[in-house]
């Protein structure tokens, strides 16, 4: 169930800062849609002594991982959110002990260590402007749901102790918009870029889309495709299937709205 303050004008209308202010004031709701214009982030902290295999593992997987910025251990604030702070400026984050999920706060101090190095990696909320802007509408924000997401048959390249299956976000898109999709899209890499499947979903071992593992399933109009990005729960997946004795994420679809504007991850 989605929680936002009826009395707020267009959340796509907030400054980045606005927007952080009002997640640490309570609102928990996915962000697409949030600060038109301003990328945004998914987050994962694990202790230092699994940082670098964390590193790694983004590095040999960028599509599903596009590192945007790593904060030092114990810091909770840098250069994407000037003022902010990593652990009430999310609308709803989880806590996972040895793979397993145990809780899902709104405010993630109370589970903060000193020891926690955090990653910064690149979401493709932040491209939706740009696909909206050439007309191809985003389901999940018409509908007013969380974007779909979906474990796939696909294995990452695995980085120490570190594995797991890639994870994918899906948007129907027009048959005759898709090549546009592809081309808007191809020019963020470092938001996951062009879609890693489009179509058949049984291609990326999906069995159902009514049924996402992540967020929530949207209605597929009649002449639209589905059309699969690289997502970045899949470091999540990674943390469940591995099993560190300690992890905090943003919740999926709840991100960190930065102070960073899309277009400056946009290539020629």
């Amino acid at each position: 169930m989605i929680t936002v303050d009826d009395a707020a004008p267009s959340v796509s209308s907030l400054t980045p800062a606005q927007a952080r202010e009002r997640f640490r004031g309570g609102v928990v709701r996915p962000t697409a849609g949030w600060a038109a214009g301003c990328a945004q982030a998914n987050l994962l902290a694990v202790p230092r002594d699994w940082a670098f295999e964390v590193l790694l593992f983004a590095q040999r997987n960028p599509k599903p991982c596009p590192v945007l910025g790593v904060l030092d251990a114990g810091e909770t604030a840098g250069p994407l959110l000037p003022g902010g702070d990593i652990r009430t400026d999310v609308p709803q984050y989880v806590v996972y002990e040895h793979g397993r999920e145990v809780a899902r706060p709104a405010d993630a101090r109370p589970y903060w260590r000193e020891d926690l190095v955090t990653f910064l990696l690149g979401c493709s909320f932040t491209f939706e402007d740009a696909l909206m802007a050439e007309g191809i509408r985003m389901a999940h924000i018409d509908q007013g749901v969380n974007v779909p997401m979906y474990r796939t048959s696909r294995r990452c390249e695995p980085a120490g102790r570190l594995s797991g299956p890639l994870v994918v976000s899906m948007r129907p898109v027009p048959a005759d918009r898709v090549a546009d999709a592809v081309r808007i899209t191809s020019r963020y890499p470092v938001v996951h870029g062009a879609p890693v499947h489009v179509g058949d979903p049984a291609g990326l071992g999906i069995a159902d889309l009514t049924a996402p593992d992540y967020g929530d399933a949207v209605r597929i109009a009649p002449g639209e495709i589905p059309v699969f990005w690289a997502c970045g729960v899949t470091p999540q997946a990674a943390v469940v299937e591995s099993r560190p004795p300690f992890a905090i994420s943003h919740a999926p679809g709840h991100m960190l709205v930065t102070d960073a504007r899309d277009s400056s991850y946009q290539v020629p």
